[in-house]
């Protein structure tokens, strides 16, 4: 039994690979208090509110939400957009928020009006869990009375629609098994979907790269660069263009590492004249509660200076204070 509860500990303390941690000694009411006093007071206390909002876990950021309601008969969000303005508004208004609220809005915002976004559809349907897929369709229905493939369905077509919408049910398999026959069986039908043809069968890329279980996938494209002399992804820039290149390598680059997508991410929205701060706090604040130790160092280790620092010499003020906090260290 001691064994038992020795090992839930040890997968806990792997799985918290997040700068944004709960607070152990929380206390909502004093939480509230502080927040009332920093947006109600003369001037408001930015410190204070970067501090709750970067040091609380999303549970306990809804249940000061749901406190500061009841104790105010005000909605903390609406309160953080009348207080702050522009790029740090959103910041702090993204980290009051539940993750799945965040991604439903975020997906909303790309399909509205002229035209769709697809690099948000793509950053987040290639990079959630079935669960988060789930939680974020769930938010999403509630938001537009609609369901997230029904509203995806006017929006996406072709070969990049048939695998958004498969990415967007959350039906990825989530066996943990790997069978190596199967994977070389896959990595054979890729390269003879592919390379080793005149054309290409986009089916056969879709069809198991938006099916097949992570740890599979890892194996299918060791064993594809076994059979084919180069990377799943090399074959799949060369094959392919447009969206469909852009998800599935999106998808490649997220099953082999996550966290090395969202460095890759992170360092793009500063990378040149300006700073891409949209992407930016996306990738911080959806990241900040589950891989950002992760991200730190695979960013560290792709481009060979540390994040905080880059954030530090790329933004500033209350904004780059915030994210720095969500960075939440200089190594």
């Amino acid at each position: 039994m001691a064994d038992l509860w020795v090992s839930k500990i040890l997968k806990r303390t792997l799985r918290e690979r997040g700068t944004i941690k709960a607070k152990p000694d929380f206390n909502v009411s004093e939480d509230v208090a502080a927040l009332r006093k920093a947006i109600d007071g003369i001037g408001t206390t930015e410190k204070t509110l970067i501090d709750i909002l970067t040091h609380r876990s999303s549970s306990q950021k809804q249940a000061i939400s749901k406190a500061y309601e009841e104790t105010t008969k005000r909605i903390l969000v609406n309160d953080l957009k009348g207080d702050t303005s522009g790029k740090f508004e959103k910041l702090l208004v993204a980290l009051a928020r539940s993750p799945a609220l965040n991604d439903a809005k975020w997906l909303i915002k790309a399909m509205k009006g002229a035209g769709t976004d697809t690099n948000i559809l793509i950053e987040i349907l290639a990079s959630r869990t079935n669960k988060q897929i789930k939680e974020l369709s769930a938010v999403y229905a509630e938001q537009t009375k609609k369901t997230l493939v029904q509203n995806l369905k006017t929006e996406v077509s072709g070969d990049f629609g048939k695998a958004i919408l498969l990415l967007a049910e959350g039906a990825r398999d989530e066996s943990t098994n790997v069978n190596a026959d199967k994977a070389k069986e896959d990595a054979k039908a890729l390269y003879q979907a592919g390379e080793k043809r005149l054309g290409t069968d986009e089916s056969k890329f879709i069809e198991i790269l938006c099916k097949r279980s992570i740890p599979h996938l890892r194996q299918t494209i060791l064993e594809y660069k076994n059979i084919s002399g180069k990377t799943l992804q090399k074959s799949i820039e060369k094959e392919m263009s447009g969206k469909l290149e852009d998800l599935l390598v999106a998808v490649v680059k997220c099953v082999m590492s996550t966290p090395a997508y969202f460095a890759e991410k992170i360092y793009k929205s500063m990378k040149g004249a300006g700073t891409d701060e949209t992407t930016l706090t996306r990738v911080m604040v959806s990241r900040g509660e589950i891989d950002m130790l992760d991200i730190r160092a695979e960013f560290k280790k792709l481009y060979q200076r540390s994040l905080y620092k880059e954030i530090s010499s790329d933004v500033s003020g209350n904004y780059g204070d915030c994210l720095k906090m969500i960075c939440g260290g200089e190594d």
